[in-house]
């Protein structure tokens, strides 16, 4: 009896771009990616809620924002620079680095002039 005749799968490199479906390891470069792009908004959503008229936002959860955008900052682009090289994907490496070195300069900024370069009040010895 004669097998049922199936077309053997195309392979990746055979497909137009049209037609692939996203694997889970472009998900996941996707979501690190919106991950790191969501930092500045949540860096600024207590001045904008305390401009809105709710100071207590700001007052009491604006720390807690501002160490969460720089978790966020800095973590997203480490654990999407670790997918990409597990993953072998060379683009979303070098865009990873890219979002690296764009949070690594204000962090640096604020290291060098707010903590290294600090100015003491008079009489304190830093």
């Amino acid at each position: 009896m004669p097998s049922v005749s199936a077309t053997p799968d195309r392979r990746f490199s055979d497909v137009p771009p049209g037609e692939r479906t996203p694997s889970a390891v472009d998900r996941a470069i996707t979501v690190l990616s919106w991950w790191w792009v969501a930092a500045p908004l949540i860096l600024v959503t207590p001045p904008i809620a305390h401009r809105l008229g709710f100071p207590v936002v700001r007052d009491e959860f604006g720390l807690m924002f501002a160490l969460t955008a720089v978790t966020s900052a800095v973590a997203a682009p480490v654990a999407g620079f670790l997918v990409a090289l597990v993953a072998r994907r060379r683009r979303a490496r070098g865009r990873f680095v890219i979002m690296g070195v764009v949070t690594s300069v204000p962090l640096l900024f604020f290291w060098v002039f707010g903590v290294l370069l600090a100015e003491c009040p008079d009489g304190y010895h830093c």
